[in-house]
């Protein structure tokens, strides 16, 4: 799968489809109802099958949510797609709001609903947030109703399939640990905690703990099902039939027992009696209630697979280390085109895009992007997450930044890389605002840290140079990053918000601090890092961590005030310069490796 460029949904959605939805919350005897984003897996990338909220109002952002009541619609979106739920919602139809002040469940508080009946989904919704809608909903005189059906499933005559791709063995030379060791460490570590079995219901955590992938969803190799882990490793796994071979059940095994998706409920309801381990940030408010009904003790506590799953081992940091040498041959060979034919002023953010992907296409082992490109030039720079379409489409100017932002998905490894780079000269803020960026993302590549130190705890790091000039960035510094699997991925985090994990030995994080000047450009450095033991510190008295550079590809010199760094700064940009000649030069062709020595010569 490649990258498209032509948006779907737009206001003609919402004219068409909110009166069916209306008119199928009237035949439920329902007079509001609430449309989460999230599917039933709470995945990033969702099938077309899933986009209820797209369906209903036309936005495709992908975060947000909707009240939809007889009299009113109610769109909620945050601060990065204002001007897209602008473009693509009806304004005579929908009211648009934000995120997080007033938030959806705020807005609902503070309207007068004595006597109404909310809908909403339990398959969509975490207990947590159907408590906070419960309370909204109080607050406002009405209730709410959970409902078997979901009422846009029903109106949406034209529905897509859900996805059945193939679900397939995941080798143990990229796993590093068969499936069946994998699932008998879990099993031990639920019964040292007193807990008979593992709700799974996360698609990362199935294709870890099973050593399979899949092809359900957009970017991300996973296979769409759940399953149960119980105590003594076994299993059950619940998968739609079509998916599943003869040598998939031969790759799984006799302790675990595929069953068709559509058991699941007649699944949970065996876990009668039985003391049950259920993730209230991933697991939907259904399976807390089916499983309640059944007669389960319910454990809240994090899914059992996610800390194993961040903390990689061995094998895997050796094949996404590969995997990340290979990506970096295709990044350099795009970014010297843009400093030889994209300097024209005339390439788009497409046509970039698309030079890119064709490079991509030539590393071996590709199979797929691992999420679609953030193709900035000039003030698109400026929006974070801004997603290139052929209506929004424009130059890479002569005098401008442009930013990339880009990944691919290997058999090896999953990457995630950003580089920006000057099109024509670049002014003296440009260079100003690149180094303080740059310096930023030194202090987080170099620093030394104990045991039981959080991303919360570094990010400052990342922001300092930009603090002292007066300058901050709206997003976070890092997010954890899997090996053929998610390219957003926790439990382990870099950000201002709280996180409670510590940073331990195997896990990747991108070091991706930026800066926006809104209307004229955007700067990010982005490279993937993981965390391992640091050098013995001389006269130290305590164990220390540190970060491993995954990402090879060069920085852009042009735009680095070497006045701004230190002695020690310039080590570092010198210091991975060279790296990146050693790793890549035997790779490029002499035309780009010609360039690659001046690209990584010595500020």
């Amino acid at each position: 799968m490649r990258q498209t460029f032509d948006i779907k949904g737009g206001p003609q959605d919402g004219r068409a489809h909110l009166p069916l939805l209306r008119k199928q919350l009237a035949a439920m005897g329902l007079d509001g109802f609430y449309v989460p984003h999230e599917d039933e897996y709470q995945n990033e990338y969702l099938p077309d099958a899933n986009e209820r909220l797209a369906w209903v109002s036309g936005f495709t952002g992908s975060f947000g949510s909707a009240f939809v009541f007889a009299d009113t619609a109610v769109l909620f979106a945050d601060g990065r797609y204002t001007l897209q739920a602008a473009d693509q919602t009806a304004p005579e139809l929908w009211d648009r709001q934000g995120v997080p002040d007033p938030g959806a469940f705020g807005w609902l508080a503070k309207q007068k609903r004595a006597g109404q009946k909310i809908g909403y989904d339990p398959r969509l919704m975490s207990p947590n947030d159907v408590a906070a809608l419960k309370s909204a909903a109080e607050t406002a005189g009405a209730a709410i109703v959970a409902v078997e059906e979901n009422p846009i499933d029903t109106a949406w005559a034209e529905r897509p399939a859900q996805p059945m791709a193939d679900v397939v063995p995941h080798p143990v030379k990229f796993a590093g640990v068969a499936h069946d060791e994998k699932r008998d460490a879990i099993g031990r570590a639920l019964d040292e905690a007193g807990v008979d079995a593992a709700v799974l219901t996360s698609p990362s955590s199935l294709a870890w703990a099973f050593n399979i992938r899949g092809g359900d969803v957009m970017c991300t190799p996973l296979p769409l099902g759940r399953a149960i882990l119980h105590k003594d490793g076994s299993a059950d796994l619940f998968l739609d039939e079509a998916k599943v071979s003869a040598k998939l059940r031969k790759h799984l095994g006799n302790t675990v027992t595929v069953r068709p998706l559509a058991d699941l409920e007649a699944g949970l309801g065996e876990l009668a009696g039985k003391t049950v381990s259920l993730d209230p940030d991933l697991a939907s408010a259904w399976f807390f209630d089916k499983v309640a009904a059944a007669g389960g003790t319910i454990v809240r506590q994090r899914d059992p697979v996610a800390l194993p799953r961040a903390c990689k081992n061995e094998a895997e940091i050796k094949g996404t280390t590969a995997a990340h040498i290979r990506d970096g041959v295709a990044l350099t060979r795009f970014l010297h085109w843009l400093d030889t034919e994209a300097q024209s002023g005339e390439v788009t953010e497409i046509e970039a895009t698309i030079k890119l992907e064709s490079l991509r296409d030539d590393v071996d082992g590709l199979k797929d992007l691992s999420f679609p490109s953030i193709s900035g030039a000039v003030e698109h720079g400026a929006l974070p997450h801004y997603r290139v379409s052929t209506a929004s489409d424009r130059t890479l100017a002569k005098g401008s930044l442009f930013l990339i932002d880009s990944g691919g998905q290997y058999p090896d490894g999953t990457t995630d890389v950003t580089r920006t780079v000057p099109i024509g000269s670049p002014t003296e803020d440009m260079r100003r605002h690149y180094t303080l960026v740059l310096k930023g993302h030194i202090s987080l590549a170099t620093v030394r840290f104990p045991p039981g130190t959080t991303g919360t705890h570094l990010d400052t790091l990342a922001r300092h140079a930009l603090w002292q000039a007066g300058l901050d960035y709206q997003h976070g510094t890092g997010h954890g990053v899997g090996v053929y699997l998610g390219v957003h991925e926790g439990p382990q985090r870099i950000a201002k918000a709280w996180n409670a994990t510590p940073l331990a030995p195997g896990m990747i994080v991108s070091n991706e601090p930026g800066y926006y000047r809104e209307g004229h450009y955007g700067i990010r450095i982005e490279n993937l890092q993981y965390v391992t033991s640091a050098a013995p510190v001389e006269g130290g008295e305590i164990d220390m961590l540190g970060f491993e550079c995954l990402t090879f590809a060069p920085l852009s010199r042009d735009l680095i005030d070497v006045k701004l760094l230190s002695k020690e700064e310039r080590k570092y940009v010198n210091d991975y310069h060279r790296r990146v000649w050693r790793l890549l030069n035997r790779k490029l062709p002499e035309d780009v490796k010609a360039w690659l020595k001046a690209a990584t010569a010595r500020i």
